[in-house]
């Protein structure tokens, strides 16, 4: 299925940057004019998606985060959060609530339980040493729906 409009973006793993990714997908996401409640999820689950990049994916320097948003027919929303970073070794133990490879006084080990509440759909493709991409899927309520 081919998108019907695209952006694609990268930054810095700084912490600063998280919330330029928040803003960039609401910002693009405008014209489709979602739900107040859809751009928060939304918002929300990118801010871990990228937050999970800064802290577990360059956890001793800055690395890149590349990030694509577009929608498709039907007015699906596709985001990949991309990290050429450390990667993960075991995703599906990864995914579990509460676990964490960062400090636990400090980490939740909720990032992927939060996405998951927020999105229709999240996966995580991830090599270790190579880097992980994480897919986030939305399908905005259709106009006459909101």
């Amino acid at each position: 299925m081919k998108a019907e409009n695209s952006a694609r973006i990268q930054f810095d793993s700084l912490s600063v940057n998280e919330g330029f990714a928040r803003g960039a997908v609401a910002a693009f996401l405008a014209r489709y004019d979602p739900t107040v409640p859809q751009l928060a999820d939304i918002k929300t689950a990118v801010s871990e998606a990228v937050t999970n990049c800064i802290v577990h994916a360059y956890p001793d320097r800055v690395g890149p985060i590349t990030m694509t948003v577009a929608v498709y027919p039907g007015r699906l929303v596709r985001i990949t959060v991309t990290d050429k970073g450390v990667g993960i070794p075991d995703v599906r133990r990864a995914m579990e609530p509460l676990y964490t490879t960062g400090d636990p006084e400090e980490r939740s080990g909720l990032g992927f339980a939060v996405m998951q509440s927020f999105m229709d759909g999240v996966r995580v493709a991830s090599r270790p040493a190579r880097g992980t991409r994480v897919t986030l899927t939305k399908r905005l309520a259709a106009k006459e729906d909101t």
